[in-house]
């Protein structure tokens, strides 16, 4: 079987060689699954530079979301763990499959707890169906189930055009929100609208804060969903309306804030909070598999909801992959193939 294989202490991109290994094999509760195509991933970046370390009972190979067919079942799948993790749907060999994983998704077969796994939308291609999980399961986490966000509400998206944002603008539109969003260049503002983003702020040129304030007559926002962690705590906090919420997913601004003003979340009665995947019980990601089946998979195969890929490229560039990546300069998912996927 071929898979990438990185170094552990951490490295660059060009640490990343494609290499021969055993066939993984599924645990009670997983699956195995012959890959397709598998989703990069920021936190996939982290890890090859040493700053992410897998959880204990992981893979510690790259990749954290794939798209493929189902190979074998662990005899204790049909009935999930004992922790309550049972499948979104029922799911035998043969089976078109996109999963959530815990590690091993850069490769020609990779193993996946059956609660992690969803059915691939009608109408979509291994390439389309690799680049839902990890940004679904984590928007509908935190933006949904810790957030809280309802009809009617306002959201301010950091990243608008990332794969988080993108699936962000268009989940919560589509649940009866407004949508501002963060945009680091004119093309991805224009991008951030066709999303459905009302307007898309220039964090290069303006004052994201004191445009938000703007375009809420004053209020501010009742969520922020924010990627980047210190750097944006204050302005975040500034354009948050009163009873707003600040929840985060990544802290590529850096993880510990310097100064904190704590009498603007007393005054302003604001929560602040966030999650982190990966170290979550396949019971919990479960739940949100199911979550998801029900009230997203829809809005995907009626076409209101569609990933934003940016590249494809095969297994052997995946290097490339995490340079494209890192330079910040793409639009919506990078997407690995393998096995000659990518067709419906």
């Amino acid at each position: 079987m071929r898979f990438v294989a990185h170094d552990p202490a951490g490295g660059g991109p060009d640490t990343l060689r494609v290499r021969s290994g055993p066939l993984p094999q599924p645990r009670p509760g997983e699956l195995l699954i012959r890959v397709d195509a598998a989703g990069i991933n920021r936190p996939d970046v982290m890890q090859r530079k040493g700053l992410y370390p897998p959880p204990p009972d992981a893979s510690p190979e790259l990749g954290l979301e794939v798209a493929g067919t189902v190979v074998a079942v662990a005899p204790a799948a049909a009935n999930g763990e004992p922790d309550g993790a049972a499948p979104a749907a029922p799911l035998a060999p043969g089976d078109r499959v996109c999963a959530l994983v815990n590690g091993g998704g850069y490769a020609e077969y990779c193993t996946a707890p059956v609660a992690q796994c969803l059915p691939w939308p009608a109408g979509f291609d291994a390439v389309q169906a690799a680049a839902l999980p990890e940004n679904h399961f984590t928007v509908w986490s935190n933006l949904f189930r810790t957030g809280h966000l309802a009809a009617g509400e306002t959201l301010l998206v950091h990243g608008g055009t990332s794969g988080i944002g993108s699936t962000a603008i268009q989940l919560a539109r589509s649940f009866g929100a407004r949508v501002f969003a963060t945009v680091g260049s004119p093309e991805k503002a224009a991008i951030a609208r066709t999303l459905g983003a009302e307007a898309a702020i220039d964090y290069r040129t303006e004052d994201f804060a004191e445009r938000v304030l703007a375009l809420t007559g004053g209020r501010g926002v009742d969520i922020v969903l924010d990627i980047m962690g210190a750097s944006y705590l204050e302005p975040n906090l500034r354009c948050l309306a009163d009873l707003g919420r600040l929840v985060l997913v990544a802290v590529q601004g850096g993880a510990v804030a310097e100064k904190l003003d704590l009498r603007r979340i007393m005054t302003g009665r604001l929560t602040l909070t966030g999650t982190t995947m990966r170290p979550r019980s396949a019971a919990f990601k479960g739940e949100i598999a199911e979550a998801l089946l029900q009230n997203v998979w829809p809005l995907l195969e009626g076409g209101t909801v569609r990933p934003l890929i940016h590249a494809v490229l095969p297994l052997e560039q995946a290097a490339d992959a995490h340079r494209l990546m890192e330079g910040g300069s793409h639009a919506g998912k990078i997407v690995l193939t393998l096995q000659g996927g990518g067709s419906a």
